[in-house]
């Protein structure tokens, strides 16, 4: 490596040149990187659920589909927006009373829970049905003209709805999000390093190899909007630490090497050795996120594994280039490092070992059932502000109409008409089911058959399968609506085994059975790989043992602290936070660990090892938990969709935790097994 360094140096304008082209396809790539903001989309393809969402537009055509309120209108005009609406383009059927009967028909005639589906005192809602997906652009943008072709008394609902809503959110937010990471980052540098110009090279280094990270995910062809809310974010925090390893390997060198090109050369090899080591951990854990069911965990874990691999390679390629490029302008901005030295500090803790190797053993089980015991909510509507259009209209859907959740059936249009009845007869007599609405529904006793529109024979009904709607006033994700589902499906397999119940509701059920799963499947792995890690780092057997037990106590304070505020937390958040938390910040072990292998095999006494590993490496503990911090924090404060604000703040107080827990647990771990450590590890017996 040591001559690669020496090539970097040699050839430092050709490469920071070349990086610099570089940025040219990758912002290409970034730009023709398709967005997902629909969450459900990465339920497996093998549920039920999504089937039968397969099925309703493969055979009737039928994709996303919205409920559209008009408060205070008379019918005529209903019917002429119903006209306009049905001119916007993947907009399939819009049904409405007028649909079943004509106009002069009185609506009286309609069966009581038809009409009673339709209006509500002074408001009226039109079922509107979509060919495209709900998370298809095109869907998206007939959403938009939708809401540009209906008045203020007008309130449009559904997931596509909230999906749009969530895009425009998004996208104006994540470039706030880089600026407030940049800039508390810059002055978290600014306080900790030796130069007031550090900070825009490294943040400028970094840049580069997030920009990479983006525009190589034009290869995976579309990621999540958290993804890409988070990324950014999260690889400055997790490749900072490289950054500031370079650059203390190099001041380092210095002091040997009178050639400052001779001194950076040994400096990249230095800190490759060491940052290829250390980045493991965190690559462990970003791809731990790939074992999730639920792909967005493969998808997230896929671009930021990519990004901290890149981070790397940029650390040892385009940040050398650029310090050697800058380096009269870095000696020029230089000072006194603002964070002092913690001797007293860091004796306090080594003197007091004992109390906090006890507080470690009471703590630990509380700390667990907390985090086992935090509440987690899943329903998507609860990310976001109330003030967005399509919560608005989902609050009005609920107080109108008193409806939650809408769901969808498809049976075998050959089941006998009894049958069918006599199901749906059963489905009403379930806890919070309003009605259940299907061609039977719509005949009644009042309609004779061919007065009811081959349009509407054609949504509800076709060759192989009959289409049709439980209206229920429970809402998604809600204990009572999960039940409910349960109840109806087995109804339902009762009269046709082949039936299936699907939507919203049902999906975000098998959401929460696929995520429970999740977490424990990832959990496991990221633990057994950074055990693996560890284990062949140190040729140890528990040293492994110790640093997991203390990063995982970590884990269990920062996802035991909502318990004990009463703090609901996204789903994804209490999936993925110990996973990135595990592979972000078990490096502050490892550092120390390093540290006092070093002292040992080098014949000093336990405590004095100790001593050293901890004073040697508080510091940089410190500064890498804090940039992590000022990183994340910013974003965690400023985010109005709380999927990316909890996950924010959740990283950044779990960086200070681990920060605290190592600096003052693990030198307790090493004083008390000390014997077993030498015992089961190579390398830490010495000459006393």
């Amino acid at each position: 490596m040591l001559k690669v360094g020496e090539k970097i140096v040699k050839y430092r304008v050709p490469v920071f040149i070349l990086s610099l082209l570089l940025l040219i396809p990758s912002v290409i790539g970034y730009i023709n990187t398709r967005i997902n903001y629909d969450i459900l989309y990465y339920l497996p393809d093998s549920i039920e659920t999504m089937q039968g969402q397969d099925i309703l537009a493969e055979q009737f055509g039928t994709g996303a589909y919205s409920m559209f309120l008009c408060e205070g209108m008379e019918n005529k005009d209903v019917a002429a927006l119903k006209e306009k609406l049905e001119q916007v383009e993947h907009v399939e059927k819009v049904v409405w009373y007028d649909s079943i009967l004509d106009l002069s028909v009185p609506m009286e005639m309609l069966p009581d829970k038809v009409l009673e589906f339709f209006n509500k005192d002074d408001t009226t809602m039109m079922f509107l049905i979509f060919d495209t997906t709900t998370s298809a652009d095109e869907t998206m943008d007939a959403i938009k003209e939708i809401r540009s072709i209906a008045g203020a008394q007008c309130f449009l609902s559904g997931m596509s709805a909230i999906v749009t809503d969530t895009k425009e959110l998004a996208d104006s937010e994540i470039a706030i999000y880089v600026l407030i990471a940049v800039v508390l980052s810059a002055i978290v540098l600014a306080v900790t390093m030796e130069s007031f110009f550090v900070p825009v090279v490294f943040l400028l280094g970094i840049g580069m190899a997030i920009v990479y990270n983006l525009g190589s995910n034009v290869f995976m062809g579309e990621i999540s909007y958290i993804t890409k809310a988070l990324t950014a974010v999260l690889q400055l925090g997790v490749t900072m630490d490289y950054s500031i390893f370079l650059w203390h390997s190099y001041q380092e060198q210095l002091g040997v090497f009178a050639d400052r090109k001779e001194a950076m050369a040994h400096a990249i090899e230095k800190t490759f050795k060491s940052v290829a080591g250390s980045s493991l951990t965190t690559v462990a854990g970003f791809a731990a996120l790939c074992f999730m069911s639920f792909t967005l965990g493969l998808d997230l874990g896929i671009v930021m594994a990519k990004g901290v691999v890149i981070g790397v390679i940029c650390c040892v390629t385009v940040l050398p280039s650029m310090i050697m490029i800058f380096d009269g302008v870095l000696e020029k901005t230089k000072h006194r490092a603002l964070l002092p030295e913690l001797p007293r500090l860091s004796d306090f803790i080594i003197r007091h070992y004992r109390i906090f190797a006890v507080l470690l053993a009471v703590l630990i089980l509380p700390a667990a059932y907390c985090q086992n015991h935090a509440p987690v909510y899943y329903n998507l509507d609860a990310s976001l502000p109330e003030e967005l259009p399509s919560i608005q209209a989902n609050n009005k859907l609920q107080e109108k109409f008193n409806m939650g959740a809408l769901h969808m059936l498809l049976i075998d249009s050959s089941l006998p008409s009894k049958q069918v009845h006599e199901m749906i007869d059963e489905m009403e007599q379930v806890d919070g089911v309003k009605d259940v609405l299907g061609l039977e529904t719509l005949l009644g006793s009042r309609i004779p058959e061919d007065m009811i529109p081959d349009s509407i024979k054609e949504i509800l009904e076709n060759e192989n399968y009959e289409l049709m709607l439980v209206n229920n006033e429970y809402q998604v994700a809600t204990d009572e609506v999960n039940n409910q589902i349960a109840e109806l499906n087995t109804i339902l397999k009762k009269y046709d085994p082949d039936g299936m119940l699907v939507g919203e509701a049902p999906c975000t059920k098998d959401l929460i059975t696929i995520t429970d799963k999740d977490f424990r499947v990832v959990s496991a792995v990221s633990i057994l790989a950074v055990f693996v890690i560890i284990c062949f780092v140190f040729r140890s057997l528990f040293l492994p043992v110790l640093l997991v037990a203390v990063i995982e106590f970590a884990i269990f304070i920062n996802l035991g602290i909502p318990y004990l505020t009463g703090t609901q937390l996204p789903f994804i958040a209490s999936i993925v936070i110990g996973t990135i938390q595990l592979g972000a910040t078990v490096d502050y072990a490892i550092l120390m660990t390093s540290r006092y292998e070093k002292e040992r095999s080098g014949g000093r006494s336990k405590h004095e090892a100790v001593r050293i590993a901890h004073r040697s490496s508080m510091k940089s503990i410190i500064v890498s938990a804090v940039s992590f911090f000022a990183a994340t924090f910013g974003v965690g404060m400023y985010s109005n969709i709380d999927m990316i604000s909890s996950l924010c703040t959740l990283m950044a107080r779990g960086a200070l935790i681990s920060m605290v827990v190592v600096l003052c647990m693990l030198p307790a771990m090493y004083m008390i097994f000390d014997k077993v450590i030498c015992k089961t590890s190579k390398g830490f017996k010495g000459a006393k």
